[in-house]
């Protein structure tokens, strides 16, 4: 028992187990909401290479990677790690559409 804290072993564990579990539901919804991403912005991809247009689109990432940090802060998440999180994101969907444009997917 740990009576500093009035609760037993047992408890704790169980309490790591229920809160490992909230941890693996959210990853798993994280990985289908990126999937779900990912078909968008290969639409785009589709659409810009169809219209000759390029693969990156610097202002739009500008103004996404200032909407983004500015959600993480209201949602007290580092608006760095936000954005860092949203470049590698950025980053991969730009390859996508340099594929796109050359008929490599």
């Amino acid at each position: 028992m740990n009576e500093a804290r009035g609760t037993t072993d047992d408890d704790a564990v169980a309490e790591l187990q229920s809160i490992r579990q909230s941890i693996d539901n959210i990853d798993a919804a994280v990985i289908h909401m990126l999937a779900e991403r990912f078909k968008y912005t290969q639409r785009v991809g589709y659409l810009k290479a169809a219209a000759g247009m390029p693969a990156a689109d610097p202002s739009r990432e500008q103004i996404q990677v200032a909407r983004l940090r500015a959600l993480a802060a209201e949602s007290h998440l580092d608006p760095a790690f936000a954005e860092k999180f949203l470049n590698f994101i950025v980053a991969e969907v730009i390859h996508h559409h340099e594929r796109i444009a050359v008929g490599e997917l």
